[in-house]
């Protein structure tokens, strides 16, 4: 069975994320040790008993949610072998590791440094996001480019859920647009920032020289990258599609449909909840198996 391996981001942290990892034996252990000391700080400590606010900071969550699905892969008594992976938004650092495009050292080293450059852009120009639902993603794509302020459709989550980002004034006339079409639902989402907005392009200035100079190597299968939702195994490709990311949508709903067309038979979540990413893809077509680890 061709199995797709797919890896939450932002948003899949929860208390107490790390203890059951923990716990699980010394090769968890010595993984999170491994990260306190590249990260330099103790990223253990806030997995395992830290608030839902302390894993709401940018600068934690990404690491923390990082670390979660790579150690996730690792504890497993058959070593993960996926015929094509995909990242959301984050999730796509984890799966460039999981394919063996990046090492773990480097890939933690960059989220990391990928996190500080949100977190700096967040506070530089405040923003926010909105999760819009019940309504086509091209009736909210034109109500973007019709709402006053800077405002974009930032991650196409699954059919009927598309999330918007960018300054406080354009969400909040964007949102008073859908609701005045026939949403659902259109809720303020309590986030840090404008992520995948061009408000996040000093982030994506800085992350560039980071990417710049960190080694990529041919993956051992596609991974579908969320700029385009298309298959890539190019070490150069893979880079600038990274880069584009931070100002760019999240393509889900569309690179959830092309690995199917690609042959996928199952989706197995990798870290996080293990809910999130399987119901993105029961949205998009029920007939799938999915599990999680």
């Amino acid at each position: 069975m061709k199995k797709a391996y797919i890896f939450p981001g932002q948003g899949a942290q929860f208390e107490g994320m790390g203890r059951s990892l923990y716990d699980s034996g010394e090769k968890a252990k010595s993984i999170f040790h491994a990260a306190n000391d590249l990260l330099g700080y103790d990223i253990t400590e806030v997995m395992l008993n830290g608030s839902a606010a302390d894993l709401k900071e940018t600068k934690i969550t990404q690491p923390a949610v990082f670390l979660h699905s790579y150690i996730s892969s690792q504890i497993q008594e058959q070593p993960i072998a996926p015929t094509m992976v995909a990242g959301h938004s984050l999730g796509e650092f984890s799966a460039l590791v999981a394919a063996g495009a990046l090492q773990f050292e480097d890939a933690l080293l960059l989220v990391k440094q990928r996190a500080m450059a949100m977190q700096k852009a967040c506070e530089k120009e405040k923003g926010t996001m909105a999760a819009i639902l019940g309504l086509e993603d091209e009736v909210v794509e034109e109500i973007c480019r019709a709402a006053e302020g800077v405002v974009v459709a930032a991650n196409y989550n699954c059919p009927g859920q598309l999330v918007i980002s960018g300054s406080i004034k354009g969400i909040e006339n964007a949102v008073k647009l859908c609701n005045e079409a026939g949403a659902k639902k259109a809720i303020v989402l309590q986030v840090g920032g404008a992520f995948h907005s061009p408000l996040m392009q000093p982030a994506m200035e800085e992350l560039k020289e980071a990417l710049v100079a960190t080694d990529f190597q041919k993956p051992s299968c596609p991974i579908y990258q969320n700029v385009n939702a298309k298959p890539q195994t190019d070490p150069g490709v893979i880079r600038q599609n990274l880069i584009d990311q931070l100002t760019g949508p999240v393509k889900w709903t569309q690179t959830m449909k092309n690995m199917m067309a690609g042959g996928a038979e199952e989706f197995v979540e990798v870290g996080g909840t293990g809910k999130t990413l399987r119901g993105f893809v029961m949205r998009v077509e029920r007939r799938f198996p999915t599990s999680t680890i």
